[in-house]
């Protein structure tokens, strides 16, 4: 008989399929329902705990949300057994999010992550987050949705009239952020996927290279009203040393006697160590400037672009670009602070330094891409082939 009715209750189970979920109060908030599993041919318990959700008045307000939602997805024919959902879904959209925070911080900490990627997701994290409040916001992480990123990505692109560049920026975020969603169960699937990038074609730098009438006229100028910052152009057009490593740069790292500035695995963009030449009227400046005066340890270019223990991020090159010397010199707006550099490796491959010479200086991966600066005139025939005759 026992067996009749374990068969029995069984075939009830499966028939019956779900229990409505229901709210229980007390030490411990959830709320829980049956469904049926079939890998175990029972009903089987799901608790859903809600304990962080603010005040008792929060709570029941947030469960009779969830209540209704998974009822009808119950109703629906969904089944959490069947289709694992993932355990975080019904957590708090910015509880999530502050936990995506702490997240690439530790990412940042350890290395992983760049500190301009950091920055650039920890942006966007504050927008989409000022955001949600403005629009009819989302409360719970299953509402972070393809349609919610969409919504997002038109925000930033046409009432922000962001560029396209800034645009799949955004995106990279959005993915960034669905990604981490997915990897700590908080859901599913990721919104973005599907979602593509504006195309290359429409994403173009607004950068060239400077001319050489137009770098004469900045040299003299910086000359006169500010040396500091002429050495900071010193670096990045004759070194190749990337912004963001010159902030790192301190004293210690530059030896006058072998004429090299040695840049540490810990700084460089591409996780290598590195030495790169000094030419001599760099330090000459640096010493007509008494930039030796002060402490190994000091960073270069700290306030004022001087030495200093203070870190300086390279945001104020930039700045000081954009708002001191583009508009003195009426330097039209493909004229960036990075185009020092291109038009650095540009100018030494004129000179006719070889290719090679300038990868190492540049620090650049490949050859490749070092012959993607070199001008149309200077490209001449391997003198070694001219005469060539083989075999046929």
């Amino acid at each position: 008989m026992l067996l009749v009715r374990t068969a029995r209750s069984k075939a009830l189970d499966e028939i019956l399929s779900y229990t409505y979920p229901r709210l229980h109060t007390g030490s411990c908030w959830y709320i829980s329902f049956y469904a049926f599993d079939p890998a175990r041919g029972e009903m089987r318990r799901k608790r859903i705990k809600i304990n962080s959700v603010g005040t008792a008045a929060q709570k029941r307000r947030y469960a009779t949300q969830v209540c209704n939602r998974l009822s009808t997805q119950l109703e629906s024919g969904w089944n959490p057994w069947v289709e694992a959902e993932a355990d975080n879904c019904y957590k708090l959209f910015e509880d999530a999010l502050s936990h995506y925070r702490r997240h690439i911080t530790k990412l940042l900490n350890d290395g992983v992550h760049r500190q301009t990627t950091h920055h650039c997701y920890m942006s966007f994290a504050g927008m989409l987050e000022k955001w949600n409040t403005r629009k009819t916001p989302i409360r719970y992480v299953y509402q972070f949705d393809r349609t919610f990123c969409v919504r997002f990505l038109d925000y930033v692109y046409l009432e922000r009239k962001s560029s396209p560049s800034t645009r799949n920026n955004a995106l990279a975020f959005l993915r960034s952020f669905s990604t981490f969603l997915v990897q700590h169960l908080y859901l599913k699937d990721r919104p973005t996927a599907g979602l593509q990038n504006l195309r290359k074609a429409v994403v173009q730098k607004q950068r060239t290279g400077i001319a050489p009438e137009d770098m004469k006229r900045l040299h003299d100028w910086l000359q006169a009203n500010n040396r500091p910052f002429l050495l900071v152009c010193y670096f990045l057009h004759y070194l190749l040393i990337r912004p963001r490593e010159i902030a790192k740069l301190r004293l210690a790292d530059i030896s006058v006697a072998k004429q090299t500035v040695y840049i540490d695995a810990s700084i460089s963009k591409n996780k290598k160590s590195a030495n790169v030449t000094i030419p001599v009227q760099i330090l000459e400046l640096m010493i007509d400037l008494g930039y030796f005066s002060a402490p190994s340890s000091f960073y270069i270019f700290s306030e004022g672009f001087r030495p200093g223990a203070e870190y300086c991020s390279e945001r104020d090159y930039r700045d000081y670009w954009k708002n001191v010397v583009a508009p003195a010199l009426h330097f039209p707006i493909e004229y960036k602070f990075y185009s020092l550099k291109d038009s650095g490796i540009t100018a030494m491959l004129r000179a006719g330094l070889d290719a090679l010479s300038v990868k190492e200086q540049a620090r650049h991966s490949s050859l490749q891409i070092t012959d993607a600066y070199t001008p149309r005139e200077v490209k001449k025939a391997n003198p070694a082939l001219r005469n060539y005759r083989g075999d046929l």
